[in-house]
C-alpha cells in the first residue's frame, strides 16, 4: 500500500498528470510495420551500431541490418516463402536470428520461435500445430531435428535450412542459400494487422499455445517499452533468449531510440553484472537473481545504468539493488499475450518498493473481475481483464481456448490482482495452474500428462515449490497403481522418461510418493491446494538436483 508519509493530493496530481501523458502518447502513435520500422530507422541511423552481439563478435548496423535483412528476405522468397506461412525458426542469440525475424516481416510471412531446449517431441508439436512449411535451424540443434520419428506433415526435414555448418554435412545451410541474391527491397502488400509471429506459451492444458501476434502488436509493444524511457538511452543489454518475447521487443525498445542493443548468450548470473560494466550498458531488463547474486557477491557498483526493469522482485532486494548501484528501478506487468499492461513510472519513484505493479500502460484498458464477470469491489482481489489496441489475436486453431479466454473485447489473464482508488495495481496471484521456473513459465498438466504415460503410475499431480535461487521449483506427487510399490517405479525411472519428453526446465527436481492423491468429493478433481499446504514440501522428497532423499 501507498505510505501514509506521502501527500495523498500531491500522489493524485501527480497520478492525473501521468495518465494525461499516457494519452498524449496514444494519440502521437504512428501505425507503422516492424518492416518499416527496420527500414526507417535506417534511414536515420545508418552509421550507427544496431546490435553487437558481443560473444560471437557479431555486430552490424541499422543500414547494414536494413540491407541483410533485404537479403534473407530475397532468399526466402526464391526458395519459395510466400506471404502468411509459417516458418519455424530454432536459434540461439545469433545475430542471424534477429536478422531472419526482420526479413520474415519483410515478406509478410510469419515466424514460429522455438525453445532451444525443447526436446523432439516438442519441436515436433509446435511444427505440426503451426502447419509450418519451412524450418530453419541452429547447426547445434540440427540433430534434434533430425531425432523426430515422424515428421510434421507439412514439413521436409531435408529442406530444413541450417544456420552455422552441421557436423554431418547438410548442403542446405543458410551460408549457401544467401550466395548470389541481392539486397534489393522486397516488395509485398502488408498490414499492420498482419501476422508477424506464433508465440507458443505455456498454458494450463498441457501443451502450449500459440499466440498470434500481429505487426502492430509489435509496433505498440516496442512504443510502450520505448515511451516510458526519460530520455533516449544509447546502449542496451538483453540475455534473454530471442525465441521469447522478452529478446524481440527489447531490441524493438532500442531501434526506437537510435542505440545499440547488446545481445548476452543467455542469461547468467555470475557475468551479467561484468557484461554492464564491459559495454557500458544504460538500460536492462534484470532478472531478481542476478540482483540477490551481485549483493550477496558484494558486487563492486560503479556502472553506466541509468534505468532497469524489474519484474516481481521483493521490496528488500529492490532497496539493495537501488543503493548498491543508484540506480532507478521500475516495475510493471506483462505478458505474452498483452505485453504491458502495467507500468510504474519514474514519476511515483518513491513508491518503486511498494510492491505495486503501476498504472494502465499506453492502449491499455484494465478492470478487475468476480468469478461471474461482475466487477471486483475496489480495494478487493479479482481477476485482471485486458483490452485496448496491439493486444494478441487470440491462440492458433485453439478456438475453445479463446472461447474461454475472452469476454467480447476482454482477454482474462488469469491473474489476480489488486486496485487501490489511484489506479495502482498489485499482483496477488495466479488462478491458473502454472509453475514459474527461473523465467520459464511451465504447464502444471503438461508435466502430468509425460509422468502419467509410466505404466506403473496411477496419477500425478504438479505442484511449485518456493525457492530461492530459482523462485518456483516442480515438484511431482506420485500415486501408484493398486499392488506397485517404490521399489517398483525407481525416481531414477521416472526422471530418465521425463528427461526425453520434456525440455530440462519442466523435468521435475522433486519426487514424492503419495498413497492417494486428495480430491474432492463431488468432482474427484485433485485438491492442489492441501499438496501446497503442507509445512516442509520437501520432506521425505527426492532431490533430482542433489541426487538424494530428504
Amino acid at each position: 500500500m501507498i505510505t501514509p508519509k506521502l501527500s495523498q493530493l500531491h500522489l493524485q496530481e501527480r497520478v492525473a498528470n501521468v495518465m494525461r501523458r499516457i494519452e498524449t502518447l496514444e494519440s502521437a502513435y504512428e501505425t507503422i510495420t516492424i518492416g518499416q520500422l527496420v527500414s526507417s530507422m535506417a534511414r536515420k541511423h545508418g552509421s550507427t551500431v544496431a546490435i553487437d552481439v558481443f560473444d560471437r563478435g557479431q555486430r552490424a548496423t541499422y543500414s547494414e541490418l536494413e540491407k541483410l535483412s533485404n537479403k534473407y528476405a530475397q532468399a526466402l522468397r526464391a526458395f519459395g516463402v510466400r506471404k502468411g506461412e509459417r516458418i519455424g525458426v530454432m536459434l540461439p542469440n545469433r545475430i542471424e536470428f534477429p536478422i531472419l525475424w526482420f526479413a520474415i516481416a519483410k515478406i509478410g510471412a510469419v515466424m514460429v520461435p522455438i525453445n532451444m531446449r525443447y526436446t523432439p517431441r516438442e519441436i515436433k508439436y509446435v511444427l505440426s500445430d503451426s502447419e509450418a512449411k519451412l524450418v530453419v535451424v541452429d547447426e547445434s540443434a540440427w540433430s534434434l531435428l533430425r531425432a523426430m520419428k515422424v515428421c510434421p506433415q507439412d514439413i521436409a526435414i531435408e529442406q530444413a535450412i541450417v544456420v552455422g555448418q552441421p557436423s554431418d554435412g547438410k548442403d542446405n545451410t543458410l551460408e549457401k542459400l544467401l550466395k548470389g541474391v541481392d539486397d534489393t527491397f522486397v516488395t509485398e502488400d502488408i498490414r499492420p494487422d498482419d501476422l508477424l509471429s506464433i508465440q507458443y506459451t505455456s498454458g494450463t492444458t498441457g501443451f502450449p499455445k500459440g499466440c498470434m501476434l500481429s505487426h502492430d502488436y509489435w509496433g505498440v509493444f516496442s512504443y510502450q517499452a520505448a515511451s516510458w524511457d526519460d530520455q533516449p538511452y544509447k546502449r542496451y543489454l538483453s540475455a534473454q533468449p530471442f525465441f521469447y518475447v522478452d529478446g524481440p521487443w527489447h531490441l524493438l525498445q532500442s531501434y526506437r531510440h537510435g542505440g545499440t542493443h547488446y545481445l548476452g548468450p543467455q542469461l547468467s548470473s555470475t557475468r551479467f553484472i561484468s557484461w554492464l560494466k564491459q559495454h557500458r550498458i544504460e538500460w536492462c531488463q534484470c532478472p531478481e537473481l542476478i540482483a540477490r547474486q551481485a549483493e550477496a557477491a558484494n558486487e563492486e557498483p560503479t556502472t553506466c545504468l541509468k534505468q532497469i526493469l524489474n519484474w516481481g522482485w521483493g521490496a528488500d532486494t529492490v532497496r539493495q539493488f537501488r543503493k548498491r548501484f543508484q540506480v532507478r528501478t521500475q516495475e510493471a506487468y506483462g505478458m505474452t499475450e498483452i505485453g504491458f499492461g502495467t507500468r510504474m513510472a519514474n514519476d511515483f519513484d518513491e513508491l518503486a518498493d511498494s510492491g505495486s505493479v503501476g498504472i494502465r500502460a499506453p492502449f491499455r484498458e484494465l478492470r478487475l473481475a468476480k468469478e461471474d464477470g461482475s466487477p471486483t469491489p475496489l480495494g478487493e482481489v479479482g481477476e485482471l481483464w485486458v483490452r485496448g489496441r496491439g493486444v494478441f489475436k487470440g491462440y492458433w486453431k485453439k478456438p475453445d481456448a479463446n472461447a474461454a479466454s475472452f469476454d467480447g473485447g476482454w482477454f482474462k489473464t488469469g491473474d489476480l490482482m489488486r486496485r487501490d482508488e489511484l489506479g495502482f495495481h498489485w499482483l496477488m496471484g495466479r488462478t491458473k495452474d502454472m509453475i514459474r521456473r527461473s523465467s520459464e513459465n511451465i504447464a502444471a498438466r503438461e508435466v502430468e500428462a509425460v509422468i502419467r504415460e509410466i505404466p506403473e503410475i496411477s496419477d500425478v499431480a504438479a505442484v511449485p515449490v518456493r525457492d530461492v535461487k530459482r523462485g518456483e521449483e516442480v515438484k511431482i506427487y506420485v500415486e501408484l497403481r493398486e499392488g506397485i510399490t517404490p521399489d517398483d517405479l525407481t525416481v531414477q525411472r521416472i526422471l530418465a522418461h521425463a528427461r526425453t519428453r520434456l525440455a530440462v526446465f519442466k523435468v521435475p527436481r522433486y519426487i514424492g510418493f503419495i498413497s492417494a492423491l486428495p480430491r474432492t468429493t463431488s468432482s474427484n478433481k485433485v485438491l492442489k491446494r492441501e499438496l501446497m499446504a503442507v509445512s516442509d514440501p520437501l520432506a521425505g522428497a527426492y532431490d533430482a538436483e542433489e541426487k538424494r532423499w530428504r
